[in-house]
């Protein structure tokens, strides 16, 4: 078990769950537009999806710091993967999807209500701009599997039950 990689796989949970639970409240300058997002979103199901959203993220995360140093119990790995997995599917199907392949109207207009004042350097595709933030966040979630896969590697899981 390398302490830099524990280190970095704790760090990128960090940034996911702070991201997760922040982005819609907290302003950031042109990165996110808390106006556009209320338009859209009433104020009570902003809450729900952000605590619904950031749940088990934060549940992974405290396990994460309680294990630290020691080496991740089976549970605790299948946690990681499947939450951060079905997030990066989402992702993907939420943003990337429609950005690359298949147009969705309805998501880009929504999309553009949220989003539209935001800081992008991604060109529009698909009726999708795919802004500075939300890059950021999928870079984040893509870099948090490959380091979870290099600790899951370096302490042998799978391991038997």
């Amino acid at each position: 078990m390398h302490p830099t990689n524990m280190s970095a796989l704790l760090a990128l949970q960090c940034f996911e769950v702070l991201f997760l639970f922040l982005h819609d409240w907290i302003p950031l300058g042109t990165l996110n537009d808390l106006r556009g997002v209320s338009t859209v979103d009433s104020f009570g199901k902003r809450v729900a999806v952000t605590l619904i959203s950031s749940a088990p993220f934060a549940v992974g995360l405290v396990a994460s710091v309680i294990y630290f140093g020691r080496p991740y119990p089976n549970w605790l790995f299948l946690w990681l993967w499947i939450s951060y997995g079905f997030l990066f599917c989402g992702i993907l199907q939420a943003w990337w999807i429609p950005y690359l392949f298949r147009p969705q109207p309805e998501r880009a207009a929504r999309y553009e209500v949220m989003f539209g004042a935001t800081h992008a350097f991604l060109p529009q595709r698909n009726g999708i701009r795919v802004n500075t933030l939300h890059v950021i966040f999928h870079a984040a979630t893509f870099a948090l599997l490959i380091v979870l896969g290099v600790v899951s590697a370096q302490q042998g899981w799978p391991k038997s039950w």
